[in-house]
């Protein structure tokens, strides 16, 4: 059986920096006219609702508003935030306000993976409407087409060995079948836990100091999506 192939996103795919520097910002930027424009819609203010209970009951919008911003900012992993920012993101890919950066060997070899007969999957910690998103208004253009599936948080935390035991469970596959790829040293471990061969992607733009040695926690280490043998 050919491998299977489960890719992280930022730091692997894409850069950090995408993340951080174009898709945080904008959301934080256009989450208050978002609110009042949309706060209304069902769904919109389910995940509003949610997000007031758990910042103390918060009954003013504009107040509300602010909490996000600060979780945003502080990076918080909240079901209600990554709705939220998922919906302001659509927006935006949809406005070509961006597209997402997808690193040219990434796109290269996911294609010729997919072309080989290999499967592929995704496990982010963003929701995964916003991983179609990405992939759907990528750099390199419409790659969900190459994708068999798509996994969030709602498996379980990406450094539990329990959540990748998940994913095998869902794909009905052994460890060994599935090889993992990620920028983090503790995610990669927690996959081997759970019995997945690993690689731990090492990019400079993300990383300028290399991880060698030790530092790699014995996981084999490449700086380019070209460096991979599957």
């Amino acid at each position: 059986m050919k491998k299977t192939i489960l890719t992280d996103i930022e730091g692997t795919t894409s850069s950090i920096s995408f993340v951080k520097d174009v898709l945080f910002p904008y959301a934080r930027k256009a989450l208050p006219e978002f609110v009042r424009r949309h706060g209304g819609e069902l769904e919109v203010r389910h995940w509003l609702d949610a997000a007031a209970v758990d910042a103390g009951s918060v009954c003013s919008d504009d107040v509300l508003i602010e909490v996000l911003q600060g979780w945003i900012d502080s990076d918080r992993k909240h079901p209600a935030l990554k709705a939220l920012q998922g919906m302001i993101w659509k927006s935006g890919y949809e406005d070509g306000e961006y597209t997402a950066h997808i690193y040219p060997d990434a796109a290269a070899a996911l294609r010729a993976w997919h072309a080989g007969g290999h499967a592929l999957f995704v496990y982010s910690s963003g929701s995964v409407p916003a991983q179609k998103l990405l992939f759907g208004h990528s750099d390199a253009g419409d790659l969900r087409p190459l994708f068999s599936g798509y996994f969030d948080t709602d498996v379980g935390g990406k450094r539990d060995a329990r959540s990748y035991r998940n994913i095998l469970d869902a794909l009905r596959l052994s460890g060994e079948q599935i090889l993992f790829l990620s920028d983090v040293v503790e995610e990669l471990d927690a996959a081997r836990e759970a019995g997945l061969d690993t690689v731990l992607l090492d990019r400079r733009e993300d990383y300028p100091a290399p991880r060698l040695g030790e530092a790699c926690h014995g996981h084999a280490r490449v700086t380019s999506f070209a460096d991979i043998d599957v």
